[in-house]
């Protein structure tokens, strides 16, 4: 992995840059932005170019025994944790450190960094690099450490150990410990362009290539999200979304709720981030919906056309639109926007999404 193959990210490339052209390289980095923006692939191919045998302008050179080693996926230098993880991985894959627990389960469901998961990672670092210069550990969504796996890890970048990057990835750096954050450097990752995104998803929706547009729209800058929507049912359960959400105005209070439970219970992807969930679920579910009501609303004030998400449903749009108050789009809009955040506090997803659906309902009766 090379930084030459980093999509975007010119700011965060050039910052990196910068530290290795000066060889001064701090032991710990927060890579913070949203899900599918290039945060895992800069990490990598940091840990190819520190690693290199004859790097070329602050870049990896590709051809070596070490860069070999990362483009195959088997670097022993190169060690990751997730939540849930009940081993350290190394070079990518399923690691065989030494067993610990792992992750724990929170309240909510949510998976966890666990203390032993940690303390199996010191016991690794208390020996040299095995095959180059550094090792490098990434911590994926560190924000999902426990209080004590987060008191375990300051320990160790209150005092690193040579020859050993930590590189910390988050969504949003106010979700660790100050004491964590003093420690290393933050490098923020921009969201993408959708021009760049609707370029780089073109070839993979073949016949359906119109749908690079909306696509790149929805993806909120994320080219992880929009790969997701492409090769998964994201598209069809999209389709099946809006439906529902067309059909809320003609139930009855009572038959909304049921439609919100039984919704509730068939998308099970709560909360979680699109990189790591895999198959799309209520969150995107929510995200669907507010964009409607954004487009019904630029559509209701006028607005650019070319800043519409839901472009291959414009006639639609156009034919609804009439049917509500700017006010009313608003207060919709709103009322998703909280039910998201209630959601992303891992509340009871069933009565959040209630409560949220019969709003909505009230608003389009």
């Amino acid at each position: 992995m090379l930084f030459s193959d980093i999509i975007g990210q010119v700011k965060a490339k050039a910052f990196l840059g910068s530290a290795l052209s000066k060889g001064k390289i701090p032991h710990a980095y927060l890579f913070t932005g949203i899900p599918g923006v290039g945060k895992t692939t800069t990490a990598m191919a940091l840990a190819t170019v520190l690693n290199c045998h004859d790097p070329e302008n602050q870049d990896a050179c590709g051809r070596c025994a070490a860069c070999r080693q990362m483009t195959g996926g088997n670097c022993p230098d190169f060690l990751t944790i997730r939540p849930g993880d009940k081993t350290v991985r190394i070079g990518n894959t399923e690691g065989v450190q030494p067993t610990g627990e792992g992750g724990e389960q929170t309240k909510g469901g949510g998976k966890t960094i666990g203390i032993d998961l940690v303390r199996d990672l010191n016991r690794a670092l208390s020996f040299a690099p095995l095959s180059g210069k550094y090792r490098v550990c990434v911590f994926h969504q560190a924000e999902a450490m426990t209080q004590e796996a987060a008191n375990s890890l300051l320990k160790m970048l209150e005092e690193p150990p040579l020859g050993n990057i930590f590189i910390l990835k988050t969504t949003e750096a106010l979700d660790l410990l100050p004491t964590i954050l003093s420690r290393c450097q933050r490098v923020p990752f921009q969201p993408l362009p959708t021009s760049l995104i609707q370029e780089r998803i073109q070839d993979r929706l073949g016949s359906r290539e119109l749908l690079a547009r909306p696509i790149a729209a929805m993806s909120g800058g994320s080219l992880g999200r929009a790969i997701m929507m492409c090769e998964t049912a994201y598209l069809e359960k999209r389709q099946k979304w809006l439906s529902r959400l067309m059909e809320l105005g003609e139930l009855s209070p009572s038959e909304a709720v049921a439609t919100a439970f039984a919704v509730a219970e068939e998308e099970k992807g709560v909360g979680r981030p699109v990189s790591e969930a895999g198959e799309p679920g209520l969150i995107d579910l929510l995200t669907i919906w507010a964009s409607w009501y954004r487009d019904l609303l630029l559509v209701k004030v006028n607005g650019l056309q070319d800043a519409v998400i839901n472009s291959d449903f414009s006639h639609l749009l156009k034919s609804t639109s009439g049917n509500y108050k700017i006010d009313q789009l608003v207060q919709s809009i709103m009322l998703i926007d909280q039910a998201q955040r209630d959601l992303g506090r891992m509340r009871n997803a069933k009565l959040v999404f209630a409560h949220a659906t019969l709003g909505l309902r009230d608003l389009a009766a």
